[in-house]
């Protein structure tokens, strides 16, 4: 009787300390289908100590569209055989889809002259934003190159 309840004291300890946990966060933008995966990045302490920043800058020019972690079986056996020092950790990234601009056809054009006095860059301005709230859409306002 007693080895039977040993084995199944085992058995709960080694299935309340190998769960697997996982977070997503998306930033609202468009997924693409490029995905970066990063498996056993090093976390410390029982994660209390996390990974290194994965810098993706070079990798999703148009952003991130949602990231994952989890920590998967194998993840926390390894957590628990070195009683949480060294806990890994799976992370998954994607990167967002090019995005178009609401710009790209506007609905009307204003453009400054180089040699635009203050009043007629404020009128213009002021014309620019009065068409945009009349017709809901955006206006463009072309600056002058020197």
């Amino acid at each position: 009787m007693r080895r039977l309840m040993m084995a199944v004291l085992m058995f709960a300890f080694a299935m309340t300390m190998s769960g697997c946990y996982a977070a997503r966060v998306e930033t609202g933008l468009t997924p693409s289908t490029q995905v970066i995966k990063k498996d056993w990045a090093a976390c410390w302490v029982f994660g209390l100590v996390p990974p290194p920043t994965l810098q993706m800058a070079s990798y999703c020019p148009n952003g991130v569209a949602v990231v994952e972690t989890q920590l998967s079986f194998l993840n926390m056996v390894v957590g628990n055989l070195t009683f949480g020092i060294f806990t890994p950790m799976t992370i998954r990234v994607t990167c967002a889809e090019k995005s178009t601009s609401s710009l790209v056809e506007p609905a009307f054009d204003f453009a400054l002259q180089v040699n635009a006095s203050d009043r007629e860059i404020r009128e213009t301005f002021n014309d620019a934003a009065r068409m945009a709230m009349k017709t809901g859409r955006a206006v463009l306002v072309q600056l002058p190159s020197n």
